[in-house]
């Protein structure tokens, strides 16, 4: 199969790597010119995967236009936060042959929107049926590095989204099929928020029992968040649900755990993301779905207390406190 993945970060990479590995026609865009010399005359992404070397048959290109208009099948992995942007950029040059696959997690800013209701938004109704949501639990370095991985790929109920999974699955990078592209979606971004308070958890040193009531809980609150809007409540026991949540919660690979972990030991949050140097949608996702939370009536303890601690000065042990003291409930309710 040829396509082009479009992103030269970490997670793009490594589905190139992946790819091409299993003898798919893939070409990788970065957006710098001097990152496209740079990983082409290592072999490798001299950035974010310097120790996986790149396939031969795998070249790094800059031509935004040329890539787009020379691949039918076209992987997006930017960060969610540039979508409407990057999709205004590249619509002339689109035609109906072309389909996505959208990798990124999260909610944009502003819109609340997710990553398919941007392509949408953006592109046309008829999007609905051309882009499909890949997610799942799945660091970038394990999957370069050929580790076992199962995943999601998420979109319309057609014959097109059995030929996509059969085509991306290889030995070691099995993909499920699921009709219920929301939910997966809404897992892929809330999952972020439950991780920041995670990498608190560990960094205040509060051991496996809180860790695990905090995973627990996370996933019934990103339930009743996605149940609200109209998602498929099985989806959330899923490989996007359940699955990420307990990869992005424990995993000491995770962006937003770090996060987490560097608000607990005293840095602001400026100084804890620059020295991430990776986007960690979680603390933008945070914002957005708060906002929408309130808006559907929709409580969120979890996601309330990581906002107050991300944008309102909240010390870490002050949020716990908030959580273990709030009035007790019945832990399932009908919602």
């Amino acid at each position: 199969m040829k396509l082009a993945i479009l992103g030269g970060g970490s997670w793009g990479t490594a589905l190139a790597i992946l790819w091409a590995r299993h003898d798919h026609q893939v070409q990788l865009w970065a957006r710098k010119p001097e990152d496209v010399v740079a990983f082409n005359a290592a072999g490798a992404n001299t950035k974010y995967l310097p120790e996986v070397p790149f396939p031969e048959t795998l070249a790094v290109v800059g031509d935004l236009q040329q890539l787009v208009q020379t691949n039918d099948l076209l992987c997006l992995s930017i960060p969610l936060q540039a979508y409407r942007a990057f999709l205004m950029q590249i619509k002339p040059w689109l035609n109906p042959r072309h389909r996505m696959i959208l990798t990124s997690k999260g909610i944009e800013l502003g819109t609340g929107m997710l990553p398919q209701e941007i392509v949408e938004d953006v592109l046309g109704d008829e999007w609905s049926q051309r882009a499909y949501t890949l997610s799942g639990p799945s660091f970038a370095k394990e999957v370069a590095d050929d580790k076992p991985t199962t995943v999601v790929l998420a979109g319309p109920h057609t014959d097109e989204l059995v030929t996509l999974q059969e085509a991306l699955t290889t030995p070691t990078f099995r993909l499920y099929r699921n009709h219920d592209v929301m939910g997966v979606e809404i897992c892929g971004a809330l999952k972020n928020v439950i991780a920041i308070a995670s990498g608190m958890v560990r960094g205040l040193d509060l051991g496996n029992n809180t860790m695990a009531g905090l995973i627990t809980r996370g996933l019934h609150e990103i339930s009743r968040y996605g149940v609200r809007l109209g998602a498929e409540r099985e989806t959330f026991a899923g490989l996007a649900g359940m699955g990420d949540l307990i990869l992005t919660c424990t995993g000491g690979l995770s962006r937003n755990l770090r996060v987490g972990m560097g608000l607990a030991s005293g840095k602001p949050l400026e100084q804890v993301l620059h020295d991430l140097g990776m986007v960690a949608e979680g603390v933008h996702t945070c914002k957005s779905v708060r906002h929408k939370a309130h808006e559907l009536g929709v409580e969120l303890p979890i996601t309330e207390v990581v906002y107050h601690i991300l944008y309102e000065g909240m010390k870490p042990q002050e949020g716990l406190r908030r959580l273990m003291t709030r009035s007790l409930k019945a832990e399932v309710r009908k919602q």
